[in-house]
């Protein structure tokens, strides 16, 4: 899996990790930002259908 690399403001690195642990949602800082990026990958892939763009 290729590895990424990225700055991050502190408080969004901080409202992420409140969800991150045992008994929440995400095992892992990068599990949240993988799932948040899968999710907009989806959300665009809808707005493009819907203008009629691509193949998504």
């Amino acid at each position: 899996m290729p590895k990424v690399s990225l700055d991050m403001p502190g408080e969004l690195v901080t409202d992420l990790k409140l969800h991150v642990g045992d008994d929440k949602k995400f095992v892992s800082l990068a599990d949240a930002i993988r799932t948040a990026c899968r999710k907009l990958l989806d959300q665009l892939d809808e707005i493009d259908q819907r203008h009629g763009r691509g193949d998504a």
